[in-house]
């Protein structure tokens, strides 16, 4: 029975995980045969679960939106509590939470009958979002991303970069996280190539997901190092080399892997490539790391970290000069 209630428990999370299953994908991933998967799908319809199939060579199973919530999840209440928690989460008000958090949200919207899907929307028209949020990103916007990219559907899209507004077709992939931005990494079928997407940039979704496409080899297995290059070395208005004068192993932690790409020169240095539009920007990334480093491009970024170092100086000193007797 033990083992019968975990490979219910698997098949109820891979149901959740992507849109369409067929029963020998389901029957490999279980390690089981085709007659136990029709018998778990039985068990879980009875157990409130809306497990939709369809016939045929092409046939296979999905988990579909119920009147209300399956039984044994959560009440409307806490579901509610739930949604609204991962959408503040996947924005970024926790360090370190988000795409986790907004896998969870791709899979809790998906199952939330509309009339709390309007609950949680009407509680975030009502408390705008602070921190990250003030980025743009948008957290249905990026649940609609997600979503895409799990169900394997190609997207049409209105992309601002700094120069234009264009409007691509792309195949969605992965969405990764800096501390700062949403990425999505996706291959662009008029340039033919992959591209990475700021989330923040895109302006519009242009009608629903498309056809579904047949996955390509990613170009790099870890996608967080290939966004972190793509970025790293994009046309930005900066481009920033900075020696740190620390190991590399001391400065990889306090590094997003997306957010600039780390190059060891020896056993007590490494580089750091990053990019911006902002010369204030870098000057406050590159300094919050707390270690101590030297500019070796640009020298525009010299005096804007002068005049940091010299208003948190004067900060600083007022401060003290406040608390005196």
């Amino acid at each position: 029975m033990v083992e019968t209630s975990a490979r219910l428990l698997r098949l109820l999370s891979l149901l959740q995980s992507r849109a369409d299953w067929t029963g020998a994908e389901l029957a490999e991933r279980l390690q089981v045969g085709l007659r136990t998967v029709r018998r778990d799908i039985d068990r879980l319809r009875e157990l409130g679960y809306p497990v939709e199939s369809t016939p045929g060579v092409a046939g296979g199973y999905r988990l579909g939106v119920g009147a209300a919530l399956p039984p044994l999840l959560l009440d409307d209440e806490e579901a509610v509590a739930v949604a609204i928690g991962l959408r503040t989460a996947a924005t970024g008000s926790v360090t370190g939470l988000e795409e986790a958090a907004l896998r969870a949200l791709t899979k809790v919207q998906q199952m939330l009958p509309s009339r709390l899907r309007h609950r949680v929307a009407a509680f975030h028209a009502a408390v705008p979002l602070t921190g990250a949020a003030a980025e743009g990103v948008d957290a249905d916007r990026l649940t609609a991303l997600a979503t895409a990219c799990r169900d394997r559907r190609r997207i049409r899209l209105r992309y601002r970069s700094r120069t234009a507004s264009t409007t691509r077709e792309v195949e969605p992939y992965r969405l990764v996280h800096t501390p700062r931005r949403w990425y999505l990494l996706a291959y662009d079928l008029d340039r033919r190539d992959w591209r990475t997407f700021r989330v923040d940039r895109i302006e519009e979704l242009l009608g629903p997901p498309g056809a579904r496409f047949t996955p390509r080899p990613l170009p790099r297995e870890d996608t967080a190092a290939y966004v972190s290059h793509s970025i790293s070395t994009a046309p930005y208005a900066y481009r920033a080399r900075i020696l740190f004068h620390a190991p590399m192993e001391e400065v990889a932690p306090r590094t997003s892997p997306a957010a600039g790409r780390l190059e060891a020169v020896d056993a007590d240095r490494c580089l750091f490539h990053v990019g911006s539009d902002s010369l204030q920007e870098l000057a406050v990334h590159v300094a919050a790391k707390g270690l101590d480093f030297e500019v070796l491009d640009p020298p525009e970024l010299i005096p804007v970290l002068r005049d940091l170092s010299d208003r948190l100086r004067k900060a600083a000193q007022a401060a003290s000069t406040s608390r005196e007797p």
